[in-house]
Order: C-alpha cells, then sequence, then structure tokens
C-alpha cells in the first residue's frame, strides 16, 4: 500500500513537470543508475593504472587516461558515487534538520524561536567557503568530516524558509482547534505540520544537494577533499596541476569530460529544484 502511494505520487509529480524537468529527471536516473553500477560500466580499474599515460579517447579507454595511465571513464563512474553521496548526505541532514528546527521554533515561539532566528541570522551571515575550507582542513580530508561541515553550514536557509511556512500553517483555524482539543505537539508536528510543509523541504533537499555538490567539488579542487574517493573535482584538480595541460591536448579528455559530467548533475539539480518548486507553490506558475 505504501509502495502504491509513492508510485502514484511520483507520476502524478512526473505528470506536472515541465519539458526541461523531465529532461533533468531522467538524467539524474542516468547518472545516480552510473553511480550503482559503476563496476560493471566501467571495465577498467579506477584507482591504478591499466594503460599507457596520457591516451587519447578511444577504445578501450572510452575517454583517455591521465598521467598514470589511470582510466578517466572508470574515474568519473565510481566518482558519481562520490558526488551523489555528498549531495544526498547533506541534504538529509541539513534538509530534515533544518525543516525540523524551522517547525520547532514557529511552533514554540516565544524566546526560542527568537533564539533560533539569531543562530540562523548569524550562520547565513557567515561567509561559507573560506569558513568550511578552515574547517575542512582542521578535522582532515575525510569524506563523512566534509558531509558534515557541509551540513552544519547548509541548514539555516532551509529552517528559515520552513519556519515561515509553519508560522503560517499554526495559524489556520484547524490546527488551533485540534490544539484544543487536546492535541499534542507531536501529533500536530507529525500528522499536520511535517505533511503539509514536507514538499517545501524536498525542494529544499534538492537545491542543497546540489549545492553540497559544487561546494564538495571546489574543495577537492583546492586540495582539501578526500584523496582517495576519485572524485570529479579532485579529477579536474590533478588535470589543472598537470604542467602545461593547457598548452597540449589533453585538456580535451582530462580536464573537459569530469566538468561536463559535474555541470550536467549540477544543472540537472536546480533544473529540477525550480520545477518542483513551481509544482508546490503553484503561484509561482501565476
Amino acid at each position: 500500500m505504501i509502495l502504491k502511494k509513492i508510485l502514484l505520487g511520483l507520476q502524478a509529480i512526473w505528470n506536472n513537470l515541465n519539458v526541461s524537468g523531465k529532461i533533468s529527471a531522467i538524467i539524474l536516473v542516468l547518472l545516480i543508475f552510473m553511480a550503482i553500477f559503476a563496476p560493471l560500466l566501467s571495465w577498467q580499474p579506477h584507482e591504478r593504472s591499466s594503460g599507457p599515460p596520457l591516451a587519447p579517447p578511444g577504445m578501450p579507454y572510452l575517454l583517455g587516461t591521465d598521467e598514470l595511465g589511470v582510466d578517466i571513464w572508470a574515474m568519473i563512474c565510481f566518482g558519481s558515487r562520490v558526488s551523489l553521496a555528498v549531495g544526498l548526505g547533506t541534504a538529509l541532514l541539513a534538509g530534515l534538520g533544518g525543516g525540523i528546527i524551522g517547525m520547532f521554533a514557529a511552533y514554540k515561539g516565544g524566546w526560542i524561536d527568537r533564539l533560533l532566528m539569531r543562530i540562523i541570522d548569524i550562520m547565513i551571515a557567515l561567509p561559507n567557503l573560506p569558513v568550511m575550507i578552515v574547517l575542512a582542513a582542521f578535522f582532515g580530508p575525510s569524506l563523512l568530516n566534509i558531509i558534515i561541515v557541509l551540513a552544519l553550514f547548509s541548514w539555516s536557509i532551509t529552517a528559515r524558509i520552513v519556519r515561515s511556512g509553519a508560522l503560517s500553517l499554526k495559524e489556520q483555524p484547524y490546527i488551533k482547534m485540534a490544539a484544543h482539543y487536546g492535541a499534542g505537539p507531536f501529533y500536530l508536528l507529525t500528522r499536520h505540520f511535517i505533511p503539509e510543509l514536507l514538499p517545501i523541504i524536498m525542494v529544499s533537499m534538492i537545491r542543497l544537494a546540489g549545492m553540497a555538490i559544487v561546494t564538495e567539488a571546489s574543495l577537492a579542487f583546492l586540495g582539501l577533499g578526500d584523496p582517495t574517493s576519485r572524485s570529479w573535482g579532485l579529477i579536474i584538480n590533478h588535470a589543472v596541476n598537470f604542467r602545461g595541460i593547457y598548452f597540449t591536448e589533453f585538456w580535451k579528455w582530462w580536464l573537459l569530460y569530469p566538468w561536463m559530467f559535474l555541470t550536467l548533475l549540477v544543472a540537472s539539480l536546480a533544473l529540477l529544484g525550480r520545477d518542483l518548486e513551481r509544482i508546490a507553490d503553484p503561484r509561482m506558475g501565476r
């Protein structure tokens, strides 16, 4: 029964998406498929040399090799796991955490709401990337540490957006009536607030995923990513640090292809998030 409801909900969302949203959803499904079945799609190892260095695209090296002879297509396939894991992990931690904090602040009100809002204001005012660089260097280049750091600096915007929706929902007559007849905070949050505000949280999570993927790639490009992850940002970092990369033809496959996949993933998340926001808030369509 639950699976049927989920499928019906996905079908309804698919029917309401426009062309760009449907194309973005298809691209995301294909990238997720590539991440899950990376060992089957890449016939060369991604962590060690398997051919001549700097080989151009062709068979058996579909997208060429790097300076160590590692197959770039294999690194891109396994690197998609890193990008999607960072995006999903950050979206879950920051999206759900920020949504719960926003609903809690709106429901409780008073000094708790004011305190949480001041904390959110401070988090929004902080320059995210420089602080993330310092924290990533301090905690070490671990994938889990990067997800935690990204989540710590991403939850505030979601919390503010959800709080605004929760404040409006709190004033609805049926919410007041339920509270008047003895409904507790847990019942109201689980039966009314979360189902009503879940579309807003989901849209925020998609946006957070795109932002987290770009930030992780930026940290990896600066050399602060996990050196064992072989993420797309780390591939670009190695390519750019290769002496004379722009004076040769190596950039055409070593630098261009991971950048294209990274851009495709982030653009698809952005377009899908914009379309889902239109569905969640029909006023945007008008």
